[in-house]
């Protein structure tokens, strides 16, 4: 079956001198986004021939450790509802939110607010 629509991503990383991300900015031109900043990205890719999975961790020296904190928070959350919404699997995505509960709680991340 032929390809309808192609849809492209971009990361666009500056960085300084020593190799540290100074700047991130992104584009999904299909999401309406056009070279938006951010400070952090996490971004994995399954390898289906060596099944394994690769990733790009990055992150601008100037992000704030405390939203650093609550980034990895959040994206814990967010990947309990992609496996529950691949997998069916409930009762482990469940286990994943509980874990991100606990991860939270451990940081007091929303105990100030």
């Amino acid at each position: 079956m032929a390809s309808t629509h192609q849809s492209e991503i971009t990361l666009h990383v500056d960085l300084d001198e020593n190799k540290i991300p100074e700047t991130l900015k992104w584009t999904a031109e299909d999401g309406g986004v056009n070279q938006a900043p951010t400070k952090a990205l996490l971004l994995s890719i399954w390898d289906p021939e060596a099944k394994e999975t690769l990733s790009i961790d990055l992150w601008t020296k100037d992000m704030p450790v405390d939203e650093m904190k609550l980034f990895f928070h959040q994206t814990l959350v967010r990947m309990a509802s992609t496996f529950d919404k691949a997998t069916q699997e409930q009762e482990v995505s469940g286990s994943i939110r509980e874990f991100a509960a606990y991860f939270a709680d451990k940081l007091n991340l929303y105990t100030d607010q």
